[in-house]
């Protein structure tokens, strides 16, 4: 069986924060955080699998620092874990201070992307080995993440199932 690395599936992404980029305290709109996120994380996916795939959750995401204008932010993405089709990949999110030099953790995340296969395709998932310390530390927890994402799965099936897809403005005179 083919087997891959974390550093194999490494995804790096640099940009200067612009004033287009933040909101009115001057620092990155989180929306704008998440965008490059996904596209970060979807290539390391797209590494391990070498075959299409979609973002299925975003399971976690810390925002741990805001990201100023004229600073810089760094994501750093690899897959931590899979299973047959699915597969978690960590995004890791740096700031710095482009005139000091200073770098700080910003935010951190775990999203689940989904292999997308054709019918009848010939797919195996490789292996992932981790190798530094932090690949070794982040992909331990992943059977116990995946167990969280498995019962909230289920929760959520239901919680989503019993949800109104009616317009709520033609309802807001029927209020008692």
């Amino acid at each position: 069986m083919e087997v891959r690395t974390c550093r194999q599936t490494l995804a790096i992404q640099t940009h200067r924060i612009l004033p287009q980029h933040t909101n009115s305290f001057g620092n990155m709109y989180g929306g704008r955080l998440l965008d490059f996120l996904d596209n970060v994380a979807s290539i390391a996916a797209s590494r391990m699998t070498r075959t299409p795939g979609m973002t299925a959750a975003l399971d976690t995401m810390n925002f741990i620092k805001p990201l100023p204008e004229n600073h810089s932010v760094c994501l750093e993405a690899y897959v931590t874990g899979a299973g047959n089709r699915s597969l978690e990949v960590f995004v890791k999110v740096m700031g710095e201070d482009l005139n000091s030099g200073e770098r700080y953790l910003a935010a951190t995340a775990f999203v689940t992307y989904v292999a997308i296969l054709q019918p009848g395709q010939d797919f195996q998932m490789p292996l992932l080995k981790a190798e530094s310390k932090e690949e070794k530390l982040v992909c331990a927890g992943y059977q116990d993440r995946q167990a969280v994402r498995k019962q909230k799965r289920l929760a959520d099936k239901q919680f989503h199932q019993d949800l109104s897809t009616e317009i709520v403005w033609l309802q807001l005179g029927d209020q008692d």
